[in-house]
């Protein structure tokens, strides 16, 4: 039987990877065998873009960016997701295609046809099961991501980048109502939980 695909979305600051691992111990918990990614990474060669996509000084043209954020997608996809899935595993990724739409397309510009364009060619029609996004609000975010000793790239974005961003990512959740299910971040961590647990739960 095939395993169940879950990513989490949400601008930088919304809690995600915190989230995750409680979301990973949850379902570990109730006996779901489970691998866990991130993106962009997940493979050699997806860790090597990862660094030169957050860590460059240099800023890239948006649509190189959006080229090597599929090129990544596409070996991830190859040698984790798609094998994990049909060994029956759940899989549980820190961030997927509705990051670039927001972050690529909304944050740097580029055409929003021409990232589905890419979608389809390299996802060939996988898309998640679920998606989690943890939506807050941006001066929250950048005040949680401001924090952080070694700030990447994206992190270092002004306030104006993460309200297209999160913008971005509402839409999408509007478009795909059964698919991404939007969590007040701006929450403490205990309420935040609560809502993932009834949400997990209708799941397994």
């Amino acid at each position: 039987m095939r395993g169940k695909f879950i990513t989490l979305e949400g601008i930088d600051g919304a809690g995600k990877s915190t989230h995750l691992r409680w979301i990973a111990r949850l379902l570990r918990a109730r006996g779901v065998k489970l691998k866990l990614t991130r993106e962009p990474g997940g493979t050699a060669t997806g860790e090597k873009l990862r660094r030169l996509l957050l860590g460059g000084r240099q800023r890239l043209h948006p649509e190189t960016e959006t080229l090597l954020v599929f090129a990544a997608r596409r070996e991830h996809l190859n040698k984790v997701i798609v094998p994990a899935l049909k060994a029956g595993l759940w899989v549980l990724c820190d961030r997927f295609t509705d990051a670039t739409y927001a972050y690529q397309s909304a944050g740097s510009g580029v055409a929003w046809k021409k990232i589905g364009v890419l979608e389809q060619w390299v996802q060939d029609g996988l898309q998640p099961d679920l998606t989690i996004l943890f939506d807050v609000f941006p001066a929250v975010g950048r005040r949680r991501s401001g924090r952080q000793k070694r700030p990447d790239r994206f992190e270092r974005e002004k306030e104006s980048y993460y309200r297209r961003v999160r913008k971005a990512y509402l839409k999408r959740a509007r478009a795909n109502p059964r698919r991404v299910r939007v969590i007040d971040a701006n929450s403490s961590i205990a309420i935040v939980h609560k809502q993932l647990e009834i949400l997990i739960s209708s799941y397994c």
